[in-house]
């Protein structure tokens, strides 16, 4: 565990309109993290015919510039395998092969796959069972008494506010608890419930802290631990990865992993191909394939809410599915963060950015969520 200077996130001035670029590739020098090896049998992607990105996209009805968005958004990494083959790869700003890089929300895609694999070994009984049978939260708190299921599924029925341009907004006091406020399992413990689970998909970034504290008392090890082992070591993660963690040692479950691009794609590249790796299944197929299909009327695409609106995605398990039958998902994350993948050309793609106009309005036109989707789609329809 390596403990330097922390810097208070709300000294980074975030959501501000600052640029961030500066910021996102050094996370793991400013707050205390616990750090994963690389792994002994790292895994270099193959590299295929270099491709050129379509000069355009279509975006709500118009044309739009690649290359405009690239540099609007604060790309920083583009990274683009076909069939697990390199095929396009770009660094700008301060991004770079070997450049740590903060997940965001990206993390919590990992987080499910860690999920997937501790109910495969049998250190979780069943998503059916109450996440508060594993972690501890008091009587009418939000995850008393609620599935584990719904919290995989922005669920929960907890009361959440996840609206990045208000600065008094859940997130942001979650994100408090890592200069000591208090730690983050408590921050869960103190959650208050809001509608039935089951019947509104919320997107609330406290579900993925609460499965954070699952797999840590399911496992009785460390996330960093038990990632290193299922996860880091087998796909060759290539370099060392952090976890950014609070005063007791928890990992920041919800946006705290930082990776370099090339290990970031791997868990695209891994849900691409159904949760095998190099002949093994890391995670359980059956999982992976829930993970990525809505199966409620209230996760279906147009249905999940981020605060006060809906997104024309559906979600899965911490996945987000785009509308249509080419088995697309994606791990979305602020700041323009994704790796997307599309199983019907064999493409994965991931998008490293700090988009320094999100979060300064509800706004898609200045978060443009959707629109990096259909920019990573325009990408990948190239190979149909």
């Amino acid at each position: 565990m390596s403990t330097p200077e922390t810097t208070p996130f709300d000294q980074l001035a975030l959501f501000s309109g600052s640029p961030q670029h500066d910021n996102f590739c050094r996370f793991k020098d400013m707050v205390p993290t616990s750090k994963m090896a690389a792994s002994t049998k790292p895994f270099t992607f193959p590299t295929g015919q270099a491709m050129d990105l379509p000069a355009a996209y279509e975006f709500e009805g118009k044309t739009r510039s690649t290359e405009e968005f690239f540099t609007a958004t604060d790309t920083t990494a583009l990274l683009v395998l076909k069939d697990g083959a390199v095929r396009y790869e770009r660094y700008a700003l301060t991004g770079g092969a070997d450049v740590h890089w903060i997940s965001w929300s990206v993390s919590k895609s990992f987080i499910s796959a860690l999920v997937g694999i501790a109910v495969g070994e049998g250190h979780i009984r069943s998503i059916e069972d109450a996440i508060s049978d594993y972690i501890p939260v008091p009587p009418g708190s939000a995850y008393f008494g609620v599935s584990i299921k719904n919290v995989l599924q922005m669920s929960s029925g907890a009361r959440w506010n996840e609206d990045y341009s208000d600065p008094n907004c859940d997130v942001f006091r979650l994100a408090a608890a890592m200069g000591g406020a208090m730690s983050l399992e408590e921050f869960v413990a103190g959650m208050a419930p809001e509608s039935k689970p089951g019947t509104v998909c919320r997107y609330n970034s406290g579900e993925t802290q609460a499965l954070g504290s699952l797999l840590v008392h399911a496992t009785k090890r460390s996330l960093s631990d038990y990632m290193q082992e299922k996860l880091f070591e087998p796909l060759g993660m290539n370099m060392p990865g952090y976890w950014l963690i609070d005063k007791t040692g928890m990992e920041m479950a919800f946006a705290g992993l930082n990776l370099v691009a090339r290990d970031f794609i791997k868990l695209g590249e891994l849900y691409r191909n159904h949760g095998v790796w190099e002949g093994k299944q890391l995670v359980p197929e059956a999982w992976v394939k829930a993970s990525v299909t809505p199966d409620a009327p209230h996760l279906m695409p147009g249905k999940p809410l981020l605060n006060d609106h809906a997104l024309p995605f559906g979600y899965g398990y911490q996945w987000w599915i785009p509308e249509g039958p080419r088995g697309e998902f994606v791990a979305l994350g602020i700041y323009n963060q994704l790796v997307y993948a599309d199983r019907s050309c064999g493409v994965v793609i991931y998008k490293q950015s700090s988009n320094r106009a999100y979060g300064t309005s509800k706004d898609e036109a200045t978060n443009r969520d959707v629109e990096s989707v259909e920019f990573l789609r325009a990408i990948a329809r190239q190979f149909d």
